[in-house]
């Protein structure tokens, strides 16, 4: 059996911050492992360290001591610009609210990370189409964002995670301002990625039931890792079901319904 490699390693990651005459200590000696094609959840409650571990696993802010190896690099003392630099090669970012360009085509905001690549124009047509016809929008790339619904915008910035082929997915809140409908296809479609391109997909949640779509759950608390479990396959069984929708939503976009009245 082929041993998968560590994307991510951190080792006794140590967060301060100034407040004042006050140091607030947010991460107080985390380190924790996430494989190759993992499928895992980071939770805690606000305060837990979650949100400062997010920005440091995604290269948005720097750790006060410890070490953090992104995908065999070290990043833990890189200067701001090659963060960025890293940041865009490295890691495809999904959030809670969209953070698409409003009048914008869901082409175009999807070529967008591959600008700042330098990648050429026809090349960035290609990928950005192909991405965003595996989450079910071939029929929509020249709609723009604002004419989109929620779960429609989401699944364009899915498709913009992908498109400079990340080492890792990080996925902030993904379907926070979704309803029930349109969060569990965006989960499938995360799911789907994981399970057949094999991409390594992290979840920063405060939600019960999008963590238990994973396949690992870390479990953060006053900046400490307090537990770090796999998910039992019963946990699991709707998965599925929800993967198959997936599936479907990539064959035939139109179930979103006619181009002229996108979904609730």
């Amino acid at each position: 059996m082929t041993t998968r490699k560590a994307v991510i390693e951190i080792l006794d990651l140590v967060k301060t911050y100034q407040m004042g005459d006050v140091q607030v200590r947010a991460l107080r000696g985390v380190s924790l492992k996430i494989l190759e094609r993992e499928l895992v959840a980071i939770m805690g409650p606000s305060g837990s360290g979650k949100s400062t571990l997010m920005n440091i696993i995604g290269c948005l802010d720097k750790p006060t001591s410890g070490r953090y190896r992104l995908d065999d690099e070290d990043v833990s003392l890189m200067d701001d610009n090659r963060l960025a630099l890293v940041r865009n090669r490295k890691i495809g970012f999904v959030f809670q609210s969209f953070n698409l360009l409003s009048r914008t085509s869901a082409l175009a905001n999807v070529e967008l990370p591959m600008v700042y690549n330098h990648i050429p124009r026809k090349e960035r047509h290609r990928r950005a189409t192909a991405a965003l016809q595996s989450v079910g929008l071939g029929d929509r790339l020249h709609h723009k964002s604002n004419e989109l619904s929620g779960g429609q915008q989401q699944r364009v910035a899915i498709a913009r995670s992908l498109v400079n082929d990340p080492s890792i997915i990080l996925a902030d809140e993904p379907t926070g301002n979704l309803d029930s409908k349109s969060g569990a296809e965006i989960m499938a479609i995360f799911q789907r990625l994981n399970e057949e391109k094999g991409i390594t997909i992290v979840f920063v949640t405060h939600e019960p039931e999008i963590a238990q779509h994973t396949r690992r759950i870390i479990r953060l608390s006053d900046g400490h890792v307090i537990s770090d479990e796999r998910v039992a396959d019963q946990k699991r069984a709707g998965e599925r079901a929800y993967s198959v929708r997936a599936r479907d939503l990539t064959r035939d976009s139109t179930v979103e319904q006619d181009n002229n009245q996108p979904e609730v």
